[in-house]
């Protein structure tokens, strides 16, 4: 660093006491530190100032909040070893300041202060190093917890509802994965085992898209559809749209039926961000990693496809808060092609009231939307300028719908 470097040293502070770890320092030898910090009159440490301070131990332990002497000294030492610090002894080993008759400083005996200026840009790095890996840390658990409790819903669910399956397997592969995290384990474990979870939850979910396939979705499937063709565009209100849509959603005993032996468990969050993307960019923060995340989501979609704070809150009565923000997705997901989005959601409510209605139809509905699309754009030339553009699916996925149209 520049001789005239100049830096604010309870910022340096932050840093150092972020990255004591890495340094080798103590909250107690910090709280030293900061004691001493605390005897520099000025804010601003400058590389061609005067950086040495002169307490007493008497005075360093009452701004220590009362340590011993002895635990003082051993802290002291720390400081210097960790090179926080340098000792500048008088001869006699007190600390005092010797003046000019003008009340200048000539020459002072005590503690520098001088790494704090030098080492200023290495600790401010080293302060980045430790919060980048606690957020990598955090990240991993949250994804853990993500995969944990998706796996256990689709365990359940694929059990349940007879899915096909080796589940007292796939079960027992899931406890035996998790009996490896202890208590305490690091970063690199909790990601080695979100690897592993992340392969059993595409084993899992690849088993329940087919299942899903195999059911008789196609009454449900067209239903979906032909309420967002029949939309008309000259329609002005919401209750028109309503009264219009509620006919139509009525549809036969045959239309109906099938919901009765559709999957009763809610759909994993990452099959609904799947086939509802837009919902991420309708997120604050660009990240949906929760539930949580997606209903706060689905508010600000329900204000921007202007459904009213009635029918969302008859919906989420009817159908439940997630099920009714996975039917307001999957109609924000088809906004452009729906007039009245308030209209078709009640719609929807009325079914649901009815038992009629389940979320499964119109996000399979949409995945097979997708993959549709992702089809008609690999051209040639698509594919040599955008080879990010295609839809990701999994195997079991993409056979499964193009097999057959659920």
């Amino acid at each position: 660093m520049p001789k005239e470097a100049v830096v604010n040293k309870w910022q340096v502070f932050q840093n150092i006491r972020e990255a004591r770890e890495l340094l080798g320092a103590t909250d107690r030898s910090l709280a030293i530190l900061n004691a001493l910090l605390s005897f520099h009159r000025e804010t601003e440490l400058s590389a061609e100032g005067e950086l040495i301070v002169w307490p007493s131990n008497e005075q360093l332990i009452a701004r220590a909040n009362g340590v011993s002497p002895a635990t003082l000294r051993r802290h002291l030492a720390i400081l210097v070893e960790c090179g926080l610090i340098i000792r500048r002894d008088s001869p006699n080993g007190k600390r005092f300041a010797r003046r000019s008759r003008a009340g200048e400083i000539e020459q002072a005996y005590g503690f520098d202060l001088s790494p704090i200026v030098a080492r200023a840009a290495e600790f401010n790095d080293l302060a980045e190093a430790v919060q980048a890996e606690k957020k990598a840390f955090r990240v991993a658990r949250e994804r853990l917890t993500l995969l944990r409790r998706d796996i256990v819903k689709m365990i359940d669910a694929g059990i349940d509802e007879g899915a096909p399956g080796n589940w007292g397997r796939v079960l027992q592969t899931y406890q035996a994965t998790i009996s490896r995290l202890p208590r305490t384990a690091s970063r690199q474990l909790i990601e080695d085992i979100c690897a592993e979870l992340h392969d059993l939850h595409a084993e899992i979910r690849d088993v329940l898209e087919s299942f899903a396939k195999t059911q008789n979705l196609n009454a449900n499937e067209s239903h979906f559809e032909r309420h967002i063709q029949n939309s008309n565009p000259d329609s002005i209100s919401e209750s028109e749209n309503s009264c219009r849509e509620k006919k139509e959603a009525n549809g036969s005993v045959a239309e109906t039926d099938n919901v009765r032996s559709l999957p009763k468990r809610d759909l994993p969050l990452s099959i609904v961000l799947d086939a509802c993307p837009n919902m991420r960019d309708a997120a604050q923060t660009g990240e949906i990693r929760h539930w949580r995340d997606f209903l706060a989501a689905a508010e600000l979609v329900r204000t921007m496809l202007g459904v009213s704070p009635s029918a969302w809150a008859a919906a989420r009565e009817a159908m439940g808060e997630v099920q009714a923000a996975i039917a307001l997705a999957a109609i924000y997901q088809r906004a452009d092609q729906i007039n009245s989005a308030g209209g078709y959601l009640r719609s929807l409510t009325d079914k649901a009231r009815d038992g009629k209605f389940s979320t499964w139809p119109m996000v399979m509905a949409l995945l097979r939307a997708r993959l549709d699309e992702g089809k008609q754009q690999q051209t040639p030339e698509s594919v040599t300028s955008e080879p990010g553009a295609r839809l990701e699916v999994s195997d079991s996925l993409l056979n499964s719908l193009r097999k057959r149209k659920l």
